[in-house]
C-alpha cells in the first residue's frame, strides 16, 4: 500500500527546459554580435541566468551565452563610441 503520491517527471522537466534556455542563450547571443545587440544581448544574459539558477546540466553553454551578451553590449557601445550615433552600422 502507498501512502503517498507517486513522483512525476518534475525535475527532469525542469532540467531539460534549463539545458533548452543555455542553449537559447548561446544562441542569441551569438547572433546579437551581428544585429539587434540592445536586444538580443539581455535577453542572452537572463536566459544564461536562469538557466545557471535551475541547476542546468549544459553549465558550458550558459556561461558563454552570458559572455555572449555581455559581448553584445560590448560591441554595442564600442561602436556607438566610434560613430558618435545612438546605434551602428557596417
Amino acid at each position: 500500500m502507498q501512502l503517498t503520491a507517486p513522483r512525476t517527471a518534475r525535475p527532469q522537466s525542469r532540467t531539460r527546459d534549463a539545458d533548452g534556455m543555455a542553449v537559447a542563450s548561446f544562441i542569441l547571443g551569438l547572433l546579437g554580435l551581428l544585429v539587434l545587440n540592445l536586444f538580443l544581448g539581455p535577453i542572452a544574459i537572463a536566459l544564461a541566468a536562469v538557466s545557471l539558477w535551475r541547476g542546468t546540466e549544459r553549465r558550458g553553454r550558459a556561461y558563454l551565452g552570458l559572455f555572449l551578451g555581455v559581448a553584445d553590449l560590448v560591441v554595442l557601445g564600442v561602436a556607438m563610441a566610434v560613430s558618435n550615433t545612438i546605434s551602428w552600422s557596417l
